[in-house]
């Protein structure tokens, strides 16, 4: 199993808050070959993920926590642990509602990164508000799938979705 690491707790940095995650592990074993763009994206995603997240559990089950993504049989794997590496739950959610979305992204990030090589300066504005615009959606989506099983904002949400999206693609 291939797997991206990023961990958000360095000594010294913020006190751990319990509502957080501390670290995330995304399984690659789809062995895709990513794309200069796709992989700084990944790396963006992660670093913020990192160092600003609300993910909450709820209940007695307190962070920081430890959060490994993959995709199986068409579902978002989420498998949080605790800083012990000890499961705390994993639960699937199927990719099903996403697709159209995801698609509609990978679409319109494709006329965006092509834009940029010769399009005017507001051709490639008017294409970024609409790739920001999908993204936003998805992680609305991805809100809202989680509801019941873990908080998060926004910002986080935004985040988790480009992972998704990272973990979508096929090799």
């Amino acid at each position: 199993m291939a797997a991206t690491s990023v961990d958000g707790d360095h000594p010294g940095d913020r006190p751990a808050d319990a509502r957080r995650i501390a670290r995330v592990v995304l399984d690659r074993t789809s062995a895709a070959r990513y794309s200069p763009a796709v992989e700084h994206e990944l790396r963006v995603a992660l670093y913020d993920l990192a160092e600003d997240n609300r993910f909450d559990l709820g209940g007695d089950q307190p962070g920081p926590y430890v959060l490994r993504l993959a995709v199986e049989d068409n579902r978002l794997i989420f498998d949080v642990r605790d800083g012990d590496d000890r499961e705390l739950i994993r639960f699937g959610l199927s990719l099903t509602p996403f697709r159209s979305v995801i698609r509609d992204y990978f679409t319109i990030c494709d006329s965006y990164y092509a834009a940029i090589k010769s399009a005017r300066p507001a051709q490639i504005e008017a294409i970024d508000m609409g790739r920001r615009g999908l993204h936003n959606e998805g992680a609305s989506l991805l809100r809202e799938r989680l509801a019941g099983r873990a908080s998060i904002d926004d910002d986080t949400a935004r985040r988790l979705f480009t992972l998704l999206c990272v973990l979508h693609i096929r090799g």
